[in-house]
């Protein structure tokens, strides 16, 4: 078995996410995700087919952020680590979610780790 981190790094998007009164117009979130994938052996064909296309994740992204309203950060992370270990080859996912524009002076966020 051969290990592999894919990572999706600084992805941002507009989307409804909070519990307050002046959140319920869409702010902008960053995410990031580290997959640990396993293939059966070392990639040595260079061929898309050949790993983990890592284009199913930012476009599931893209469609939760589109699609839906998060309360929490927290739970908008679960939705993104069952999103990629949809996908039988990855055995861990780290997900971290940032609201940009909360504070101006931080950023607040959460990260989680689900695996298999």
């Amino acid at each position: 078995m051969v290990e592999f981190t894919t990572i999706l790094d600084g992805l941002e998007v507009a989307m409804r996410i909070g519990i307050y009164s002046h959140e319920v117009e869409p702010q902008r979130v960053r995410l990031s995700v580290w997959l640990t994938v396993d293939y059966p052996e070392p990639v040595r064909d260079d061929r898309i087919e050949s790993v983990l296309d890592y284009d199913f994740v930012r476009t599931g992204i893209l469609a939760l952020a589109d699609g839906r309203h998060f309360a929490l950060q927290e739970t908008l992370c679960e939705a993104v680590a069952s999103l990629c270990l949809s996908d039988p080859r990855v055995r861990e996912v780290r997900v971290r979610s940032m609201k940009v524009d909360v504070y101006p002076d931080a950023a607040i966020g959460c990260e989680i780790v689900r695996g298999r």
